[in-house]
């Protein structure tokens, strides 16, 4: 096994010895990123280790490695090396303890052999790598995969500013958070803001270049990446598909174009957000061309293609009566059991003692509406997000408001999480003794041990 190495300079040397005791390869011994991007394809590893951070793992080293045909395994120590890493797709990484690969860098000259071919078992354990002295058997070749069909979530609310955006931005960041990779799409053709409010530029809108190609089926996986932008942070990534800078550019937001380009999304990513606007007029009463382009066939369209729609409302006695006038029109369009409902800004300034349960009941009073989401109103954590371009799960970790979407996200918007994996059997002369040490135990705190 040829095998490439971009790891601290501390722990470099024991690596690559630790390689060499089990019959691979090493090629290639670089200091970042950038520079074993520029090796990859001269030195043709079949293996690239590197380290979960951002000097020796890039994406442009994501690139070249899936170019060049060479697997890369991640070395993480930390969840928040995990994110980054899954944050670049990337699922082939080898957990490690930090104070266990701490000490392979405690003397570089003097290779401790016993924790470099540890190391190397565990590598060799994750990633299933052994070194054959014999020819390995044909391998039937694979059933060619089912393309891959994410998840679409649509955020919608009336008119009046009730945090359409913002919310859309925090569930993109938390279902990023929990590992999934997403892109949020601006499809609001009255006002988008998620380039404005993530700190983007948006002369060239990704989200209409991405209708304008899906009209011509042009549309592919690396187009996609090409003009999406990548919000980076620790707690998550995603991309982001930014809206329309001019509202007169509406017309490039057709039904059609924007079907096909939520079709490839779907391929893309497990999961797209869209924005939406408001309005969920057709315009068909007042147009003598009924084939025309419509203003509003964006918000239409995304939402007739998404799995989930979150309808949010202000918590305020204004925001409650334009949600709920507005609601009867939503659920004209989406099948009720797809939608969920979620009241931002939520203040006893606003609504009195408590807002929550007055909410409740007036949701369910005049709109049979039950289970909404309590969003709580953290002007500061918003401002602050605002202020500095980044989400809130980045700017104010611990926002009341954060924790409620999060919950929102965790409970309503992911697929169950699976159970909790159970450990290996025991052998039984092993469990034989386990039983009886714990019957001794057991007894001795109940006094029935001769303690003479």
């Amino acid at each position: 096994m040829r095998v490439a190495l971009a790891v601290p300079a501390s722990v470099e040397n024991a690596l690559a010895v630790g390689a060499i005791r089990h019959g691979h390869e090493v090629v290639a011994r670089s200091a970042s990123a950038h520079e074993l991007a520029e090796r990859v394809v001269l030195a043709r590893p079949d293996l690239a280790l590197v380290v979960a951070s951002e000097r020796y793992l890039s994406e442009q080293l994501v690139a070249e490695c899936d170019g060049a045909g060479v697997r890369l395994t991640v070395v993480t120590t930390s969840d928040a090396e995990y994110r980054y890493a899954t944050s670049l797709g990337l699922v082939d990484t080898v957990e490690f303890d930090a104070a266990s690969l701490a000490s392979l860098g405690e003397d570089p000259m003097a290779v401790d052999l016993v924790a470099a071919d540890a190391c190397w078992r565990r590598i060799e354990e994750a990633t299933a790598l052994r070194v054959r002295p014999t020819e390995p058997p044909p391998v039937a070749p694979a059933a060619p995969e089912a393309p891959r069909r994410g998840a679409v979530i649509a955020v919608w609310g009336p008119a009046g500013s009730p945090g359409r955006t913002t919310l859309s931005i925090a569930i993109a960041a938390e279902i990023a958070a929990a590992g999934f990779s997403v892109a949020l799409a601006d499809a609001d053709t009255h006002g988008a803001s998620i380039a404005p409010t993530l700190g983007m530029l948006d002369e060239s809108p990704g989200f209409a270049a991405a209708c304008r190609l899906a009209g011509t089926d042009n549309l592919t996986l690396s187009e996609l990446e090409r003009i999406g932008q990548r919000y980076r942070s620790g707690h998550s990534g995603f991309w982001v598909l930014t809206g329309i800078g001019r509202p007169a550019r509406w017309p490039e937001l057709s039904a059609t174009r924007v079907a096909a380009a939520i079709a490839r999304c779907r391929e893309w990513v497990d999961f797209t957000v869209i924005d939406t606007g408001a309005s969920l007029e057709t315009d068909e009463e007042i147009s003598t061309d009924l084939q025309a382009p419509r203003r509003n066939a964006a918000t239409l369209t995304a939402l007739a293609e998404a799995d989930r729609v979150v309808a949010v409302g202000a918590a305020d006695p204004v925001g409650l009566s334009r949600l709920l006038r507005a609601h009867v029109d939503l659920l004209e369009l989406v099948d009720p059991t797809r939608v969920i409902v979620a009241m931002n800004r939520l203040r006893a300034s606003a609504i009195g003692p408590g807002p929550a349960a007055q909410v409740e009941q007036t949701l369910a009073r005049f709109g049979g509406i039950s289970a909404a989401a309590m969003i709580p109103h953290d002007q500061a954590g918003v401002d602050a997000a605002v202020l500095t371009g980044r989400t809130i799960a980045d700017a104010a970790p611990r926002s009341s408001a954060r924790a409620a979407i999060r919950a929102l996200v965790q409970s309503q918007l992911l697929p169950p999480a699976p159970a909790t994996r159970r450990r290996a059997a025991r052998p039984r002369a092993d469990r034989l003794a386990l039983d009886g040490v714990n019957a001794l135990r057991s007894r001795a705190r109940a006094g029935s041990l001769d303690r003479g």
